[in-house]
């Protein structure tokens, strides 16, 4: 195959996803380099590399719940954090469903640099800037300092108490983190939820692997799974692998064809691994 880094590792997840034997025979095959070390120093290229790597936003956050702190600070980095995001990072704030307390803050990440607070937020609050935002970029401003539990609680109640405007409902529903009662809550019709989803809101990893595209760029982000979101990347993997068993097993012809498509093949992984199979 004509190797580089981002074809290599995308062929080499769905190799992961079969008998290791196997897997060893088709790279050899194919001429797919052996899966290099971990060495720091290539750790550290493949994390720089990562954050120049446009992702959905649930695929930050799924790091963030990880509550590691080197992790976050690397999401303090990438190109897809928003301002709540890195707002939330700078104050410590967990992600992990099992954690209360702050978190450790990476000495790279320092709270002066934090994006400044909305005047609106001094000076109404919470709530009040949320019912302020009068257009999006308001509303998404405000919307950055919904941060602890504690906030997204306050919000579902003032809503429950009289509806927020429309503006400030949507900057809420396309935060990877808003509580998925409150999304609901806010809609559940089918362009509603199709919207969000184009805004970066997925379902999970799984969602993820089979339904988004184009397939080599989603497996280059999957193959770093285990080192940057390993408590939800077997969720992809299990989405995957009873795929890649039934359509490219063990059949050298068959990883050939997908390693020669991949780099041009513009539908999702689910795709491409069936046309692959079926031209092999």
């Amino acid at each position: 195959m004509r190797d580089n880094s981002t074809s290599g590792a995308a062929v080499g997840f769905l190799l992961h996803l079969i008998d290791s034997a196997d897997a060893e025979r088709i790279r050899r095959r194919i001429g797919l380099p052996e899966a290099e070390g971990t060495s720091e120093a290539r750790r550290n290229t493949l994390l720089w590399s990562w954050t120049r790597t446009a992702v959905p936003s649930s695929v930050l956050l799924w790091v963030l719940e990880e509550d590691d702190p080197e992790l976050n600070q690397w999401v303090w980095r990438h190109v897809s954090a928003d301002n709540a995001m890195r707002r939330a990072i700078a104050r410590g704030v967990p992600f992990g469903h099992a954690r209360v307390e702050p978190l450790t803050v990476a000495e790279s990440v320092q709270r002066a640099d934090e994006p400044a607070v909305p005047v609106n937020f001094t000076r109404f609050g919470l709530v009040g800037a949320l019912r302020e935002g009068t257009s999006m970029q308001s509303a998404r401003t405000a919307a950055s300092m919904v941060l602890e539990r504690s906030d997204w609680q306050a919000v579902t109640e003032a809503d429950q108490d009289r509806p927020l405007p429309g503006y400030a409902r949507w900057a809420l529903s396309i935060r990877p983190d808003c509580p998925p009662a409150l999304r609901a809550h806010f809609g559940t019709h089918r362009k509603f939820t199709h919207r969000v989803e184009e805004a970066g809101v997925l379902d999970g990893p799984a969602d993820y692997a089979t339904a988004w595209g184009p397939a080599s760029h989603v497996l280059q982000v999957l193959s770093t799974g285990q080192l940057m979101f390993p408590s939800r990347a077997a969720e992809a993997e299990d989405a995957l692998r009873p795929l890649v068993r039934e359509h490219l097993a063990d059949h050298e012809d068959a990883w050939a064809v997908l390693a020669q498509l991949i780099d041009t093949f513009h539908g999702n992984v689910v795709e491409l691994v069936v046309t692959a199979g079926a031209i092999a």
